[in-house]
């Protein structure tokens, strides 16, 4: 039983490894792409587009634990796959329309996905495993942000534009990709939910890490309040990167280097905190507490490293002057910190809720991508118009409060499993 939902886990984490590698390339290059297309008759944004994908994401999260429970967590991650392959597909032969309608298609799909998959690594952890399966997950999840940004770095750096049938090649060969990881979700095996299979002991440990009711609602409003605070994007980072006129014309290469010190960051932080970690109670909250302090050394860096209007100039490089001259040593720092510490709340958020909510995941994880995805969605929005200091100052207050929101969580968790004991 051990080794069929380890299987699991590892088969579910290569197929999100290798959507998401397709996807992110994707998603990085898509505004360079679209621009290449601009004297043809294709007239989308990039940036609509994603707008689209966060929007419908945020409100189908309301539907997905409803699907997911019809039709199965296992056959939802594969027709969300064909999903993702089909948003990809336009690409090769663009449209203004099926652009922006298979944005639409990739919204639902997102939702679909995400929420099929809390409920397919809860089914296949259990209270002793769920950190180290976190892990397992979180890790291979990330190398797609690796794999995507080698890509960029190594041939797509200091492009303008591409060529039609560069493009064609580029996207067949991320479709391919994606239906890979899509045709893998049909390798897992279904586990066997049987009491009897399971200890006495791990029983009772399932069973003291749900919510009673004299808490249940406290609980479920400081979740709602965690995942609200940590859902603000840092993905604004490279661009800032990438705006710095101090870097010269490095600056468009620290872009992809960026986003693979980030990757390697969040790999550690996975492998590290997921996988070695045993004691889920104490460990939690210290690694929630670890990794807003190593955010929070990354804004300070950031802060007196990257120029104030690095997040809103648009055609031009920065125009002021940081507290120290830029470094790229700093820069790509502040990339592994930023990796590192998301890594940290990452982990422990899908290591709660799956022992929190452990017969009810699907509708846990919902609200988690819901609430995530809207803050994404507002961070995208806002990001291109406020100056970075004080962006950096929101983060720092949201961080602050959404770990110790984290900790009251916690404390009510361990309140509740010491009830059970009694």
């Amino acid at each position: 039983m051990a080794d069929l939902r380890t299987y699991n886990v590892v088969v579910l984490g290569i197929g999100f490894l290798l959507i998401f590698t397709a996807f992110t390339t994707c998603g990085n290059i898509e505004q360079t792409v679209v621009k290449s297309l601009n004297g043809t008759n294709f007239t989308g944004s990039g940036y609509h587009s994603l707008g689209i994908i966060y929007g419908v994401f945020s409100f189908c999260n309301i539907l997905a634990p409803m699907i997911v429970a019809i039709i199965g967590a296992q056959f939802t991650m594969f027709l969300s796959g064909i999903l993702y392959s089909g948003y990809i597909a336009v690409f090769i032969i663009p449209s203004t329309w099926s652009f922006y309608f298979t944005s639409v298609l990739i919204g639902f799909g997102a939702a679909m996905l995400w929420t099929a998959q809390g409920l397919f690594l809860v089914e296949n952890s259990d209270a002793s495993t769920i950190n180290r399966n976190t892990g397992v997950f979180w890790a291979l999840l990330q190398c797609s942000m690796l794999f995507g940004n080698l890509y960029i770095y190594f041939d797509w750096k200091g492009k303008a534009e591409i060529s039609d049938a560069d493009r064609k090649i580029i996207f067949a060969a991320l479709l391919v990709i994606s239906l890979l990881g899509t045709l893998s979700f049909l390798a897992l095996r279904k586990v066997r939910q049987l009491e009897d299979a399971q200890s006495e002991e791990e029983g009772q440990s399932l069973l003291s890490a749900r919510v009673i009711d004299n808490h249940g609602n406290l609980q479920n409003k400081n979740h709602i309040v965690v995942k609200f605070l940590h859902g603000i994007q840092r993905g604004i980072y490279g661009t800032c990167i990438g705006a710095t006129s101090h870097f010269g014309d490095a600056a468009k290469g620290l872009v992809g280097i960026s986003g693979l010190i980030v990757g390697v960051g969040e790999i550690v932080g996975g492998g590290l905190f997921g996988l070695l970690m045993k004691n889920n109670r104490f460990r939690r909250t210290s690694v929630v507490f670890l990794g807003m302090v190593v955010h929070f050394v990354a804004f300070y860096l950031i802060f007196l490293n990257i120029p104030d209007d690095a997040p809103v100039v648009l055609q031009t490089s920065s125009q002021h002057k940081p507290y120290l001259t830029p470094s790229v040593s700093i820069a790509l720092l502040c990339s592994f910190l930023l990796g590192l510490g998301d890594s940290c709340f990452n982990t422990q958020l899908y290591s709660i809720l799956g022992r929190v909510y452990a017969e009810q995941s699907a509708p846990a994880f919902a609200i988690f991508k819901f609430i995530q995805s809207i803050c994404a969605a507002v961070a995208f929005f806002y990001s291109g118009y406020v100056l970075l200091t004080w962006q950096l100052l929101v983060m720092v207050i949201m961080g602050f409060f959404g770990t110790l929101c984290f900790f009251v969580v916690e404390r009510i968790q361990n309140a509740s499993a010491d009830s059970q004991e009694y």
